[in-house]
């Protein structure tokens, strides 16, 4: 058993540092201050070939795995840019899995250059105000047109980028809920041009992470071809299905690249801040915190890396992702909130970074679903206890 990186992923690493390195800590507070896209570093990261990570290598991709994407989303993370910088591409490096996996190869011809070269930027817009989690029961309308094509008419809510997107993944109902047998059936999903004449897309001010927006959709009569269908009409739900562990292991990874920055700044106060004539981090009460917060990472981390060698070898993995979300969700903001302590006052001053990332810790924590569904499904899932939802 090997824990060691090969020498590819330690070089797609120090890639993606030396990248980072042009993007620091005061960028990404400037346009969290700013509340601004950070395109210049989408722009930087496209032209670095790295937006394609895990895409298809016959439409410009790299066609590496979710194992590369996480490290890449890790340190991308851990170098201070937080989920501001991991959100600004997030979209592309796996966002478009059910076009890649369920889309003609027109459609994958069609899309996904430019989404890795940079030159569009998309959306996923599946959850809805009256739905949340309940996914089966969202209301937005896809209604089918005598030309073959679409009318879409519905909300959306909490959906990225948004602001700045050319196209969305949208999941919608094509068959009303009375009329199909199991809920999960009905679903169609369109990957589609975001038409802003028909779509008020309208940003939601939130805690953190203001440099990547968030926004609430208003649908009302948006017209969709036929040829922007993917896969088969009623199928969405299995197609989202499919996409959803390795968003876990992502999502996971950008949590402990957070958790990892804001130890980084922790540490070096704790050595460099001297009261009563020695380092702050000399003493317990500040080290131990510290250091178990490291250790909370790093168990973490290894759970979000066997989740991801599970998922490229194939195997099931939805226990181990949805775990790995939740060690690194939880580990992330202890660490976060530790660092904001142990810099005492100044943690809670902007010019010292930790206080942008506690904000954002809050996200991995939050979304794309609560650690309280987490642990309802690895108390089925890996436990066999009754299902309680």
């Amino acid at each position: 058993m090997n824990f060691s990186l090969n020498e590819d992923q330690r070089s797609l690493v120090a890639a993606i540092e030396r990248l980072c390195e042009d993007f620091p800590v005061d960028y990404w507070r400037d346009h969290d201050d700013r509340a601004v896209f950070p395109h210049e570093f989408h722009r930087a990261v496209a032209d670095s070939g790295w937006l394609g990570i895990a895409m298809p290598e016959a439409q410009g991709g790299a066609g590496l795995g979710i194992t590369e994407a996480a490290l890449m989303m890790r340190a991308i993370s851990a170098s201070g840019a937080g989920m501001s910088g991991a959100s600004s591409v997030h979209m592309n490096i796996f966002g478009l899995n059910p076009v890649v996996v369920f889309g003609t190869e027109a459609q994958r011809q069609r899309f996904l250059p430019p989404l890795i070269a940079g030159t569009e930027k998309a959306c996923f817009a599946v959850t809805e105000p009256d739905a949340g989690l309940d996914t089966t029961s969202l209301k937005t309308q896809a209604v089918r047109q005598p030309d073959g094509s679409y009318l879409l008419h519905g909300r959306k809510i909490w959906i990225s980028t948004a602001q700045v997107a050319d196209r969305m993944l949208i999941l919608t109902r094509t068959t009303p809920l009375d009329q199909v047998k199991k809920p999960t059936q009905g679903l169609t999903l369109f990957y589609t041009a975001l038409d802003r004449s028909k779509v008020e897309v309208r940003e939601i001010h939130k805690l953190g992470r203001a440099a990547v927006d968030s926004n609430m959709l208003f649908i009302d009569g948006l017209e969709v071809p036929e040829e922007d269908r993917i896969g088969e009409e009623g199928r969405g739900f299995e197609y989202i299905l499919h996409g959803l562990n390795p968003e876990r292991i992502l999502i996971a990874a950008e949590a402990i690249g957070i958790g990892r920055a804001a130890l980084r700044i922790a540490a070096q106060y704790a050595q460099e801040r001297v009261v009563f004539g020695r380092p702050i981090g000399q003493n317990q009460g500040v080290a131990h915190p510290l250091a178990r917060a490291w250790a909370n990472l790093e168990a973490a981390d290894l759970m979000m890396l066997k989740a991801a060698t599970l998922y490229d070898a194939g195997e099931p993995c939805g226990i181990e992702a949805n775990a790995a979300k939740y060690l690194a969700a939880e580990a992330a903001h202890d660490a976060c909130q530790n660092a904001v302590l142990t810099l005492g006052g100044m943690g809670y001053a902007k010019e010292y970074h930790v206080e942008r990332l506690l904000r954002e810790s809050y996200i991995p924590r939050i979304a794309p679903v609560s650690p309280q569904m987490i642990l309802n499904f690895i108390a089925e899932k890996a436990l066999g206890l009754p299902k309680s939802y």
